[in-house]
């Protein structure tokens, strides 16, 4: 028991792949849970990498930027299983849906999608899209960069967050997995500074002033909507992140 309160486990990897994605990782447990959360920009950079490989293997058999764009676009929604995109819809809907705390929660548990979650959806596809497509366009070696950097960075923003705020109910997700101590988020945050550092250069201290805004807001706005967070506001975080980052790097 003694061990399994370190900071840093081998298991905690496949745990946060487990958790994140929907790759084939054998798991023995989940009692880590938020201890694990250290390791979730990692498993941006297994998503990210798998996008970007195959947006290049689109452009090598000769399709279209937009194209190729696309088809990373699907490897980062089908690897997740849309985990963050439904955590993004089901934020839309509630914060901007509903009157009160209670009636927002109740909304983002509901299961069907409303006016601003496909809005959501439409402006977050679309825009990492575009994102994409310029940079492929731009080069291919910008468009790993990128599609390395923009999920690994956006990732150690749910950590944070997960150990910024209380948890909005006492029940779902977010709760189950649990809280992360601050060491845990910071060890997040820092081991994206090598990856990030050698994939950027020092473009890394303008992505991570973004990333810094969009946890800052997406923080706010939650702690004054529900007064916590839950697992779609991290969906949310990630996702806004990921769009903002995407598009700093294509400039």
């Amino acid at each position: 028991m003694k061990n399994d309160q370190a900071l840093v486990k081998a298991s905690d990897f496949p745990l946060a792949l487990a958790l994140l994605t929907r790759l084939p990782v054998h798991v023995s447990s989940f009692e880590r849970g938020a201890k694990a959360a250290w390791a979730y920009p990692l498993v941006g950079l297994v998503t990210g990498g798998l996008a970007g490989l195959a947006g290049l293997g689109g452009l090598w058999m000769g399709l279209a930027a937009p194209l190729s764009a696309l088809i990373s676009m699907a490897i980062l929604t089908i690897t997740t299983g849309a985990m963050h995109e439904d955590g993004l819809a089901d934020t839309a809907d509630g914060l901007w849906g509903g009157w009160d705390r209670a009636r927002r929660l109740e909304i983002m548990k509901d299961s069907y999608i409303g006016t601003y979650g496909v809005l959501a959806l439409f402006l977050s596809f679309s825009g990492r899209w575009a994102a994409i497509w310029m940079v492929f366009e731009a080069s291919p070696a910008t468009a790993l960069t990128a599609l390395l950097a923009a999920p690994m960075l956006s990732r150690a923003t749910m950590p944070a967050l997960m150990a910024a705020l209380p948890h909005a109910r006492d029940h779902g997700l977010s709760h189950s997995t649990g809280r992360p101590t601050a060491a845990t988020a910071a060890l997040g945050i820092a081991i994206t500074l090598i990856p990030g550092l050698f994939l950027l250069g020092w473009h890394l201290f303008g992505a991570v002033i973004w990333a810094v805004l969009m946890t800052l807001a997406m923080g706010r706005i939650a702690r004054a909507k529900i007064g916590g967070q839950t697992g779609d506001i991290l969906g949310a975080v990630q996702q806004v992140t990921e769009i903002a980052l995407l598009f700093y790097l294509s400039m």
